[in-house]
């Protein structure tokens, strides 16, 4: 009995032993655990409080990529916090947009020229096209030959008499060159196509001087001419234009021109590109002063440049230019080229403004 009380005891004390193991552990991982929890919550708290790129980068260290897009969308998330302006400030500026209307494009005010003075008349309208300076009055220099070869053409006189150049007809005011040795004889014709193609001064002056009464008389014509066609402004003192008291006008030289387009033989030997004449016995080659009359760009119908000191470079053209026949007067061009230059902007500027709709109201 006390063998079976004694066993019986013992083996109470194991199955208490080994019911006090688990409660044991148990007990002992409900600290474990509230700390994992206190420890969890704080650093939930952590990770709460940094920027969510971060804990991705330390949670998910290989999505490097993946979390730096994160981090500047916190960056630009912040900025915006901020204010609208820092926003606007933190975007890509944008150009402005210049909105410039067609008619704005073909204002002619915009036109770019480098003569002092200049006219754009349509002959079809008798409407100014381009203006610049058109009333002032300055030396026109060989621009004047072409009156020298109207008076002519009015005269009736025969284009077949043979003249000479003499020694009144060398330049002794500039002193310019002349391929017109004293003692060459040609034609009036001839010396007319010298004079207005190659602006020849020895054979303008010949050209006066061989008028009815001489010179005198000559220039007196040059000026009853200008008056009858109301080029007030205006006023020849010789032929050829060396003389800087030969003034004018653009809008009167604009007159001029349109009147010298009437006569079939200044619109021929105007435009003449170039001429091979045999003078003295030798074959001499001429050419055009004014290089447009040689391009296919332009349809021109009367042609004269002029220069002397005083007056800077000149051109005055008939032409037909986008479809219209006009008139285009250039003074004082200071380079040598810029007549040139003018004369084509303003070709490019018309043919611009022609392909543009009509804007008038209907």
């Amino acid at each position: 009995m006390k063998h079976l009380l004694r066993a019986t005891v013992l083996v109470a004390s194991m199955l208490g032993v080994g019911l006090g193991a688990p409660v044991q552990a148990a007990t002992a991982k409900k600290p474990e655990q509230q700390a994992s929890k206190k420890a969890d919550g704080k650093s939930a708290t952590k990770s709460a409080s940094k920027p969510a790129s971060k804990t991705a980068a330390k949670s998910a260290p290989k999505k490097v990529q993946a979390a730096a897009p994160a981090k500047s969308a916190t960056k630009s998330a912040a900025v915006s916090k901020k204010g609208k302006t820092v926003q606007a400030a933190a975007e890509a500026p944008r150009k402005p947009i210049r909105r410039v209307s067609a008619q704005q494009e073909i204002d002619p005010g915009r036109l770019a020229l480098y003569s002092s003075s200049a006219l754009v008349i349509d002959q079809s309208t008798g409407h100014t096209v381009i203006e610049k300076q058109p009333d002032v009055v300055v030396p026109i220099a060989s621009i004047s030959k072409l009156m020298t070869a109207m008076v002519v053409l009015d005269a009736k006189l025969n284009l077949q008499e043979v003249i000479s150049i003499g020694d009144e007809d060398v330049d002794g005011l500039k002193g310019t060159r002349s391929r017109l040795p004293v003692g060459t004889t040609m034609t009036r014709e001839t010396a007319m196509l010298l004079a207005l193609m190659s602006s020849e001064n020895r054979a303008a002056n010949a050209l006066g001087r061989h008028y009815p009464g001489g010179l005198p008389a000559f220039v007196q014509a040059m000026n009853r001419k200008a008056q009858s066609l109301g080029m007030y402004n205006s006023r020849f003192e010789e032929p050829t234009g060396l003389s800087s008291n030969n003034v004018s006008t653009a809008h009167d030289l604009a007159r001029m021109v349109a009147a010298a387009a009437r006569y079939p033989e200044i619109r021929a030997f105007s435009t003449t590109a170039e001429a091979k004449l045999e003078l003295n016995g030798r074959i001499r080659d001429f050419g055009n002063t004014n290089a447009l009359v040689r391009s296919d760009n332009w349809e021109i119908g009367v042609s004269k440049t002029g220069y002397i000191s005083e007056a800077g470079r000149c051109l005055v053209m008939q032409a037909r230019v986008a479809d219209k026949p006009v008139v285009i007067v250039l003074l004082d061009s200071a380079g040598k080229m810029t007549r040139v230059g003018d004369a084509n902007r303003i070709k490019r500027w018309m043919e611009s403004a022609s392909l543009m709709p009509d804007r008038r109201p209907a």
